[in-house]
């Protein structure tokens, strides 16, 4: 243990192996300095009990003491005489460490109760300079010689005396102080250094101070962390959710456009489970600030006069442009947890116009330029059909996993070849999370080009499966976001074999207004990046906004009743707008299709009913 530097309660040691930061003037007047100070009929008192003990303050066994204590006012008979002076040494201490009372790191000073610093922060740890006693006994530590203020400076101009009393409002006593010297005699006095003294066991209203310090903090942020607050709207928002869910249902006897909801103990946990995830991914960092929504809204409001100007507000199909089949594909066969599969990668060749806002912000990724795609053939003889695999955020990290997602395994049975692309941000593709968090970002300019991108990708690797790979027929599944995606292709795409929309996305303004925390909605409202202009920009990536060309009974639609992220609203109104073609619903959450009998019954009939036995032979 490194020796005290200060006394009763250990405030502050020097390191083992640094020494002490000055010695005595004569190490043969200790005790004639100590006699002038206390008195030669004062002993010292047991420094567990007093505040002082009278003799001098040793580091790492030193038969010196780094100082006498000046601790009865006046130095007498001493006048301005140095009551010590450094010590040379070669290599001087590199720092104070704080042990218990106060962090000279944190603080610059002690205050006591009565508002009265009790000395100044040591600054400087150089310790070449003398200390004087200025004619009380409470002197500087000056560095003299060298450009750097006073290791501590002494603020209380009164007698060193009533610094104990000082001392005795800063610690809290231990049970043995309390009970006084009666308790626990007083130690006879002793020749040479005195021993050191144990940790005090003692709470120190500083570290009291500190601890509930952190406790406020600590609740501070939780109070406004988003994660928490909306674990806590979770229940709440569920029981409005199932409040709603009843009144709707009691209209479907008059409104044939009403699923009706039968609100179950099941549902409303499935529902809760939505809630609690939509929380946990709302992490503070990814939170904008409100410059971050002004620049935002600026550039939504260039985008829209541009896109008024080119009347791509009144044709949205019009901003796509029709891609080439990639020239640069390269494929490599790759095993992961008992898959095999091909993985191909090839230049996306998109990019916005250059006069579009936002342009140079999007061509910075890098990674993005480059398309992933994880390719499940048919083992054995050549097949022709093809299904083209749009996954969700979050996904593309994990190619067994997206493959199993889309039942490549059992699809290869059946003879259809299956292919995921990678989209944007997501996974190989992303800039720095890999999970697609910065295409879902308060730039509402950047998720349309992100899903924009993501619809050329998928053609230009349909027209590589048609013109390369000799496919007969081509379908489109998407599920969550990729339910947009593969939405928006079937807008664009002629002679599609099918389109499933799983769990579909079709309004990303309404998704992120709707899952915005309170502040951040505030935000929004206030700079109007989420008004009518992101709703006018992204009517070029809504498939509400064009019309579907795959044939009326090859449309197919699945949503959860108590979805809570992309909701059953999206997919009723995208089921509306394609004049009600086949419609599944299951009694579970976003994610709930994975275990849906329902779901899987609805989409293997969906490709039975798609693919012809010629095309899959």
């Amino acid at each position: 243990m490194p020796e005290a530097l200060w006394f009763e309660g250990a405030t502050s040691t020097i390191e083992p192996g640094v020494g002490s930061l000055w010695e005595p003037r004569s190490r043969a007047s200790n005790k004639a300095l100590t006699d002038a100070l206390l008195g030669e009929s004062q002993t010292p008192r047991n420094p567990r009990t007093s505040r002082f003990n009278g003799s001098g303050v040793y580091a790492n066994g030193a038969d010196a003491p780094l100082w006498q204590q000046p601790v009865n006012g006046h130095a007498k008979d001493l006048g301005d005489t140095p009551l010590w002076e450094s010590r040379p040494a070669p290599v001087p201490p590199t720092r104070i460490v704080a042990v218990d009372l106060v962090s000279i790191s944190d603080v610059d000073r002690v205050i006591c109760p009565d508002g009265v610093p009790l000395w100044g922060a040591p600054v400087n740890g150089n310790g070449n300079g003398n200390g004087h006693a200025n004619g009380i006994g409470v002197g500087n530590g000056h560095a003299n010689g060298h450009d750097h203020p006073p290791l501590w400076e002494s603020v209380i101009q009164t007698r060193a005396m009533d610094l104990a009393s000082h001392l005795e409002s800063v610690m809290i006593p231990t049970t043995d102080e309390a009970e006084g010297p009666s308790a626990q005699p007083p130690s006879p006095p002793q020749s040479g250094p005195p021993p050191s003294s144990p940790p005090p066991s003692g709470l120190s209203l500083a570290s009291v101070g500190r601890l509930a310090l952190r406790t406020y903090l600590g609740a501070r942020h939780a109070a406004v962390d988003p994660r928490v607050t909306g674990l806590l709207r979770a229940a709440p928002s569920v029981a409005s959710f199932i409040a709603r869910s009843r009144a709707r249902s009691a209209e479907a006897a008059i409104d044939d456009t009403v699923v009706p909801v039968r609100a179950t103990p099941g549902l409303a946990l499935q529902a809760y489970l939505d809630e609690v995830l939509v929380a946990v991914l709302r992490h503070p960092e990814l939170l904008p600030k409100e410059s971050d929504c002004a620049s935002a809204a600026a550039d939504i409001e260039r985008l829209r006069a541009l896109f008024a100007r080119q009347g791509w507000l009144d044709r949205p199909t019009a901003y796509h442009r029709d891609p080439p089949p990639p020239d640069d594909i390269e494929t490599w066969n790759e095993h992961r947890a008992g898959l095999g599969f091909e993985h191909a990668a090839f230049s996306s060749g998109w990019e916005p116009s250059p006069l579009e806002p936002g342009w140079a912000r999007w061509m910075g990724h890098e990674a993005n330029q480059t398309v992933h795609a994880w390719v499940s053939r048919v083992p054995g003889r050549h097949h022709r059909s093809w299904l083209v695999c749009a996954h969700g955020l979050g996904m593309g990290n994990n190619p067994a996993m997206d493959l199993r997602a889309f039942r490549a395994p059992q699809l290869a049975r059946w003879g259809i070849n299956v292919v995921v692309p990678v989209l944007p941000l997501h996974g190989p593709r992303a800039s720095g999370r890999g999970r697609g968090e910065d295409l879902m970002t308060i730039d509402m300019v950047d998720s349309m080009h992100g899903v924009a991108q993501a619809a050329w990708d998928v053609r230009r690797i349909i027209r590589w499966l048609r013109e390369e790979q000799g496919a007969a027929q081509v379908g489109v599944i998407g599920y969550s976001l990729g339910g947009l995606v593969a939405s928006i292709v079937s807008s664009l795409e002629e002679d599609l074999a099918c389109v499933i929309a799983g769990i579909p996305v079709v309004d990303l303004p309404h998704l992120v207004r709707r899952h915005s925390p309170p502040d951040i909605a505030r935000l929004a409202d206030t700079s109007g990046v989420l008004g009518p202009g992101a709703d006018d920009v992204h009517r070029v990536v809504s498939p509400l906004a064009m019309d579907c060309k795959v044939p009326f009974d090859r449309r197919f639609i699945f949503a959860g009743l108590a979805d809570r992220m992309s909701t059953f609203g999206h997919a009723r109104r995208l089921w509306l707008h394609w004049d009600r073609p086949a419609f599944e619903t299951y009694a579970g959450g976003h994610v709930g299709f994975f275990w849906s009998p329902a779901v899987k019954r609805f989409v293997d009939e969906a490709l039975r009913r798609s693919y012809t036995n010629s095309a899959a032979a």
